[in-house]
């Protein structure tokens, strides 16, 4: 099985298969881009290239990476995502005052 990976705010978690129905995304400017940044405009990508390919599916992003890939972000050290099928997620935080979970900003 694939290892877990986290860069800043976004997560890859490890899955077994697609959800049925999801949709084969296209790559922008040469890249897939996992999430953009609220403030800053910088962007978690994985290059665009044979084996690597990125679906959606109801709101959520996969990624299928077949030979090790780049996970790059501008504020972030690179890092090299393992093959296999992941789902991409955000990294959420507790806010004890307001008693609430919201999404990490990057």
């Amino acid at each position: 099985m694939s290892k877990r990976h986290q860069q800043g705010d976004i997560k890859l978690h490890p899955i077994a298969a697609l959800p049925k129905g999801a949709k084969r995304l296209m790559a922008r400017d040469g890249r897939y881009v996992l999430a953009e940044g609220e403030a800053t405009g910088h962007h978690h990508a994985v290059a665009e290239r044979p084996g690597v390919e990125m679906y959606e599916h109801e709101g959520t992003l996969f990624l299928r990476v077949e030979k090790p890939a780049d996970l790059v972000h501008e504020e972030h050290a690179t890092q090299v995502v393992e093959p296999g099928l992941y789902e991409v997620g955000r990294v959420l935080e507790y806010d004890y005052l307001e008693e609430q979970m919201r999404q990490v900003r990057d």
